[in-house]
């Protein structure tokens, strides 16, 4: 289990990205506060996470094409320091009382721009830091420390945020951001490809070739673009205002904490079991992911709500290291980055519409028939994604399964 960190570049990877996420999990915790704070509506929550993500999308596939022809460390520590620059604006324009929901927009969108740039870049770069045979193993092991942040930093987030406001919660976010960047710095993860002339059209096009040769790849991402925007839309926009009227916004912190308790425990068990057909595994327990949104829609208190997000975790955690496996070892090196960005812009690029619309469909039906819509959407696009023929018969090579 611990083996990949031996590895020196692994390990600053590893450093760097649990703090990224630490950041990460405080800023959207603190951002949906400072909105509810400054306009009381969730319609104005909804447009400033969905401006975020659409800079997001928007990017990501620029963000393939630089990680494939440059060093991947450098790219994200520049993403690093533009992130801290965003979050530390955003705690100013809070805590100087000229916040206002434009600028907000902006520094939303400038966030999600950097974002946009490093994913790609973080997930292609762990097979560059380990040997083949650790790779189930780095995968695993970088997971459980990115979810143990992320348990730290959502119960943070609502802590900080009660006790002291959303303004502080963004600071200490922007320091978390400059730490990670510190520690990119020292990934020196060469180009994969940069003798090649850049061509970036040609390289989209050669990315997109990898990603639509593989059936399993695409039906996966479609079923995820359905599953994201309805469990982002419904948790992150709808939650918080349940939130107030019901655990309150403590709580909320705790409960957000509790997905990110149960991903690494997931991530533990992911270390120790993958089956043959992990892929299919993990693909039927994103199912799971449908009980918080049952559960903020007909049982809104502490308890049931903490185990349905425990168990979403657990099983999204399943997903996620068979999902990285599967792409690394099938994809090749050189084109990794961009078959991830094709991954990340089509399971992304519906969450924009999943936050935005969710808030005008709960004022017209209410919240408690959406977040059950949005519950049962989730479980059709599992369905749909399990009967794919290629997902079904994928299997992990045999120094991965184990």
């Amino acid at each position: 289990m611990w083996a990949p960190l031996r590895h020196p570049m692994y390990r600053r990877l590893v450093i760097g990205r649990v703090t990224t996420f630490l950041g990460n999990a405080v800023a959207p915790v603190a951002l949906a506060f400072a909105v509810l704070d400054l306009t009381g509506s969730v319609a104005a929550l909804g447009i400033v996470v969905g401006a975020r993500s659409l800079a997001n999308v928007a990017l990501l596939l620029l963000g393939g094409v630089l990680a494939d022809r440059l060093p991947r460390g450098v790219i994200l520590q520049g993403a690093s320091m533009a992130a801290a620059g965003s979050q530390a604006l955003t705690a100013v324009a809070v805590l100087m009382g000229f916040a206002s929901v434009p600028l907000l927009i902006v520094l939303s969108v400038v966030n999600g721009a950097v974002a946009a740039v490093s994913l790609p870049a973080a997930s292609a770069l762990t097979p560059q830091t380990v040997p083949p045979e650790l790779l189930r193993q780095a995968n695993a092991l970088a997971r459980i420390g990115i979810n143990t942040a992320m348990i730290v930093g959502a119960s943070l987030g609502g802590m900080v945020t009660a006790l002291v406001g959303s303004g502080w919660a963004m600071v200490a976010t922007a320091a978390v951001f400059a730490v990670a960047a510190v520690f990119y710095a020292r990934v020196k993860a060469p180009e994969i490809d940069g003798d090649a002339p850049t061509r970036p059209l040609a390289d989209l096009k050669a990315g997109w070739r990898e990603f639509a040769s593989r059936p399993w790849v695409w039906s996966v991402v479609a079923s995820m673009l359905v599953i994201n925007a309805a469990f982002v839309g419904g948790l992150m926009v709808l939650g918080p205002s349940v939130a107030d009227e019901t655990v309150g916004r403590l709580a909320w912190g705790f409960i957000l904490g509790a997905q990110t308790a149960g991903a690494l425990v997931g991530g533990i068990i992911a270390t120790r079991w993958q089956p043959r057909r992990a892929l299919l595994v993990g693909t039927a327990l994103i199912a799971v992911t449908a009980a918080p949104l049952f559960a903020l829609a007909h049982w809104p208190a502490i308890v049931p709500l903490a185990v349905a997000m425990v168990a979403c975790g657990i099983a999204v955690e399943q997903f996620g290291v068979a999902w990285d496996v599967s792409l690394q070892e099938n994809v090749p090196q050189d084109k990794l980055a961009r078959v991830y960005s094709y991954d990340a812009m089509g399971s992304f690029i519906a969450i924009p519409l999943g936050e935005i619309a969710v808030g005008p469909l709960a004022q017209r039906f209410g919240a408690s028939a959406t977040l059950t819509g949005a519950g049962v959407l989730i479980l059709l696009a599992v369905a749909a994604a399990v009967l794919t023929p290629g997902i079904r018969t994928l299997t992990l090579r045999k120094s991965a399964a184990g």
